[in-house]
């Protein structure tokens, strides 16, 4: 695999949007890649993914690498935080990957309670760590690193076959969503919508495809009924009680149905934008008492992850500007209208609440304010 670069045009043609997907791909497989940022060049390793034998070579490169965590993680490890958005705490004689990963996990704090004490830099706050966690996010890991400064980060890059990333372009990238395309459509019948079209979606900027179910017949005269849901693949393929996802999605896909026609978009942002692995490490974290927001913010997530610009790009493409929303959350009725979709009316989804679930759903309402 040859090394590029984010400002080059290689002999393949690489764009900008497929080198950032690379650097996703080699980040998810626990390949470092290499980040540069005005002179200040490194080594990003993921700690999430991370091996004791690829620790030992990075710890080999720079003696005085790093862990890269967010200030919420460091504040629940009682580490002071000078950098405002992420603290960073020296490796030392840091024993294996175990303990770094015990670091940065919080869903394993019950079993590691001893961490510490640390030894935290106090530098100046630096651009790439910022846009290091972005991207980790961006990835669905836990935003923490091993970062390992170098000199000669392209050359390094190329001699280890690491892909090089420069920050300007990074940040550039994680202001657009990009383009979107309706790449394959095909009739499919369903339980609760018999006569229904199912188109797949590429964005040019992710490699997470999305989906959207075409059901009766779309009258594009009068606001079309919408359901905009995220994936839940423990609600809505297990049957989880802990949420209320597969309740409303069935109902939705009903109520579309039931009203002769509609569009129900399937957006794959498991767990709020953060992926399954660390939606059930939030799981773990809720067995243990805090609600679905505190989960998310130790893990070093926002509230809430998700982009719903992709829902107002797919309407688009499917030649749709005025809708009837069914949902209980302002944030996407304010998506919409910010990206050009006039929302005409809410429909409420009220289903699926049951003992199990109570928390939060009550936590949806009182920190996330959906209309409950």
């Amino acid at each position: 695999m040859q090394t590029v670069k984010v400002d080059l045009t290689n002999i393949l043609g690489l764009t900008n949007q497929e080198i950032l997907m690379r650097a996703r791909a080699d980040l998810r497989l626990g390949i470092p890649i290499v980040l540069t940022d005005k002179g200040n060049e490194a080594v990003i390793a993921p700690i999430d993914v991370l091996s004791q034998a690829r620790l030992d070579q990075l710890k080999s490169i720079d003696e005085n690498s790093f862990i890269l965590i967010t200030a919420r993680r460091a504040q629940t490890l009682k580490c002071p935080v000078y950098d405002g958005n992420f603290a960073r705490i020296q490796i030392g004689n840091a024993p294996n990957i175990a303990f770094l990963k015990a670091i940065s996990d919080p869903s394993l704090d019950l079993r590691n309670p001893l961490k510490g004490p640390f030894e935290i830099m106090r530098e100046k706050p630096l651009r790439l760590e910022n846009e290091v966690l972005l991207l980790l996010k961006s990835a669905q890991l836990l935003p923490a690193a091993i970062i390992s400064r170098i000199k000669n980060g392209e050359n390094f890059a190329s001699k280890n076959k690491l892909t090089y990333l420069q920050v300007d372009q990074l940040a550039e990238l994680a202001l657009s969503s990009g383009e979107i395309a309706d790449a394959i459509t095909a009739v499919i019948p369903t339980a609760k919508a018999k006569n229904s079209k199912f188109h797949i979606f590429r964005p040019e900027i992710s490699g997470e495809e999305h989906y959207a179910m075409e059901i009766g017949k779309i009258n594009r005269d009068r606001p079309t009924l919408v359901r905009i849901h995220s994936a839940c693949f423990t609600g809505d393929v297990l049957g989880s009680l802990k949420c209320d996802c597969g309740p409303q999605l069935h109902a939705a896909t009903k109520m579309i149905n039931d009203q002769g026609g509609g569009l129900l978009i399937y957006l794959n942002q498991e767990g709020r934008g953060i992926g399954l692995a660390n939606k059930i490490r939030a799981y773990s974290l809720q067995d243990q008492g805090f609600d679905t927001v505190e989960a998310n913010h130790r893990l070093g997530f926002e509230d809430d992850e998700r982009d719903f610009q992709l829902g107002a790009t797919i309407l688009k493409e499917m030649r749709i500007s005025d809708i009837k929303l069914i949902t209980n959350n302002p944030s996407k009725i304010n998506t919409m209208n910010k990206f050009d979709i006039n929302v005409t009316e809410r429909i409420p989804l009220k289903v699926g609440q049951n003992k199990n679930n109570l928390k939060y759903i009550e936590t949806k309402a009182k920190k996330s304010g959906h209309l409950m």
